[in-house]
């Protein structure tokens, strides 16, 4: 079996591939390597993937047709695609909206387009995001809500990567899943997540901004819990013409500032804290329902945030130094 994953030398993505190799199963890997965060990062990733033979690397973008398509005829036999490519981060996109029309919009509408070519496609899954549940305030947030009163521009392009699925489900009969993300973190994560902000000033003795509201919290989601639901999805994979979407949490919402207190003792230092207003774009509270993939797969988080926080730390001593 060959699998396509995009976004492989992202967070998220490479996980993923590690994963799929560990099967077995030959990965196709391509990836930007932009520079929205620093490039070093993705491309330790990408080197710990490259001594496997099943994993071959192409430096492409979802939304260049032309590599799109030279992709998807120099590799015929994709009968997976995990497409995890984005342009990720909430705040920013207030910064550089364009990229994320660009990336997240057009990106998987040329994709899509592009996999209509191979004729043993079996199942298209995709990164979405807990972000499109927007100004939902009621918890846990399920899949049956609804997702029209987005709170950022992110959230907009990941509904409308939901949109897109469904229609070229219904229209062309590409099964498609969707897998709505909540807040994850892990080793080899990314430096513009809030948890690896925080360690970073923790250890550079810098001050940690944290927003006002007591009930500031999140439902932290370990990477290795993420990647076995994504497999567990792949391995329960949607029919012709279906356009499925189910949560990936870790079911169980933690105050942000228990992450701080949990880095704190993890990394060895205090942290000074610097209160500031909440950004617009920020909800206040995340928690995902995980009724329907369980019912789908028996799918369950297993890593508490404890011991998340406590592997993350180590490796982020070691990575950057501290």
């Amino acid at each position: 079996m060959k699998v396509l994953v995009t976004g492989a030398a992202g967070f998220i993505g490479s996980h993923v591939a590690h994963a799929l190799i560990d099967r077995g199963i030959e990965v196709v890997g391509i990836d930007t390597l932009n520079a929205y965060y620093d490039p070093v990062l993705k491309k330790a990733r990408l080197e710990r993937l490259t001594v496997s033979p099943k994993f071959s690397f192409q430096q492409a973008d979802v939304s260049d047709r032309d590599q799109m398509n030279g992709l998807m005829a120099d590799n015929p036999d994709i009968r997976i695609v995990v497409h995890l490519a984005a342009q990720a981060g909430v705040r920013y996109s207030l910064v550089d909206p364009y990229s994320y029309v660009n990336t997240n919009v057009m990106g998987q509408v040329v994709l899509l387009e592009a996999c209509r070519k191979l004729p043993s496609l079996e199942h298209f899954i995709y990164a979405s995001s807990s972000s499109v549940y927007g100004q939902n305030t009621s918890l846990p947030f399920k899949e049956s809500d609804r997702v029209d009163a987005p709170g950022s521009l992110y959230a907009v392009t990941k509904r409308a990567g939901e949109l897109t699925a469904t229609a070229y489900a219904h229209l062309h009969g590409i099964p498609q899943t969707g897998l709505r993300f909540f807040t994850v973190y892990g080793p080899w994560g990314r430096p513009d997540m809030a948890y690896y902000g925080f360690a970073k000033a923790i250890c550079a003795g810098e001050p940690v901004t944290l927003y006002e509201g007591s009930g500031l919290s999140r439902d932290f989601t370990y990477i290795d819990d993420i990647t076995s639901g994504v497999l567990a999805v792949m391995d329960h994979p949607a029919k012709a013409g279906e356009a499925r979407l189910f949560n990936l949490g870790g079911d169980h919402p933690e105050k942000v500032t228990r992450l701080i207190g949990l880095l704190e003792e993890t990394l060895g230092r205090k942290a000074q804290i610097e209160f500031r207003p909440r950004p617009a774009a920020d909800m206040e509270s995340t928690w995902a329902s995980l009724e329907a993939v369980q019912k789908l797969s028996g799918w369950k988080p297993e890593t508490n945030l404890e011991t998340g926080i406590g592997i993350f730390s180590a490796w982020f001593r070691n990575f950057q130094g501290f």
